[in-house]
């Protein structure tokens, strides 16, 4: 029976967000560099060379995973400089955000704050660019504010990359409190070496998209799910499995988010004298 192209081209991203549903998931436990192609396809259900109709190689699947990774970091960023009755509120709204944003994609951050200054050079430059790209719209908003009259572009550019860098650096805060909170002896998750990878790989391209497309969930979803749920506990946790007390995690929290608003402040703080 012969398939419409919408039809194909819905298997097509189907298959392809496996595959990067299935190195993110991988990525939790090593580097890129260190990530095979077959175990990028074995982990999607999918055959090797099916893996070359999507990517022409993991460092492209590594920088499509930094697209996906950095997209949701954008609005967090120009949080920062969102209208607000006060300096504290804005503060005080924009790490609320960065926590909700790690809670939700902590594999994402993972990723981010590990190959930023990686061994693969295109997934580092993808990242630079991007980064660099987010700066010059702080940068933008920076100058049209009236606290930056008299600065000059070269001194608003440094302010924004503070920004950019300074919001990366407190997702990390963040991820630290969440890792601390699984802790060494946490259950294995989905991707980790000890999970079974579902069938056998099948053997032509054709296979590998009947294999690997008509049921691929919709993996940007699942990814979500996923993660909330495990920042949540998940139900099916078996019994006697070590858990964080609430009051632990909460100290955790606490004090990333402490800290998190003390360097925004002297952000601000050196921002409001620079001219002095």
């Amino acid at each position: 029976m012969s398939h419409t192209p919408g039809t194909r081209q819905a298997r097509k991203q189907r298959t392809r967000e496996a595959l990067l549903e299935a190195a993110l998931a991988l990525l939790e436990e090593q580097s890129l560099s260190s990530l095979g192609l077959r175990e990028v396809t074995r982990a999607a259900g999918i055959a090797p060379t099916a893996f070359y109709r999507h990517f022409p190689s993991t460092a492209d699947l590594g920088v499509a995973l930094v697209e996906e990774a950095l997209g949701g970091l954008r609005p967090l960023i120009r949080s920062t400089l969102s209208p607000a009755a006060d300096e504290e509120e804005r503060i005080s709204r924009a790490v609320a955000l960065v926590a909700r944003h790690v809670a939700a994609h902590p594999a994402h951050v993972r990723f981010v704050a590990r190959e930023r200054h990686g061994g693969v050079r295109p997934v580092r430059e993808a990242i630079r660019e991007q980064l660099a790209r987010f700066a010059g719209e702080v940068g933008a908003e920076l100058a049209r504010d009236a606290e930056s009259a008299g600065w000059s572009g070269e001194d608003l550019a440094m302010l924004a990359g503070l920004y950019v860098d300074q919001m990366l650096a407190i997702a990390s805060l963040f991820l630290e409190a969440r890792e601390a909170e699984d802790g060494p002896d946490a259950p294995d998750g989905p991707g980790s070496p000890d999970t079974p990878v579902g069938p056998d790989t099948p053997d032509t391209p054709e296979q590998a998209e009947a294999a690997g497309s008509p049921d691929a969930r919709d993996t940007r979803d699942t990814r979500d799910t996923r993660e909330t749920a495990e920042t949540a506990g998940s139900p099916n946790t078996p019994p006697g499995t070590p858990t964080a007390s609430p009051a632990g995690r909460e100290e955790r929290y606490r004090r990333a988010s402490e800290t998190a608003a003390r360097r925004m402040r002297l952000i601000g703080i050196g921002r409001r004298h620079w001219l002095d």
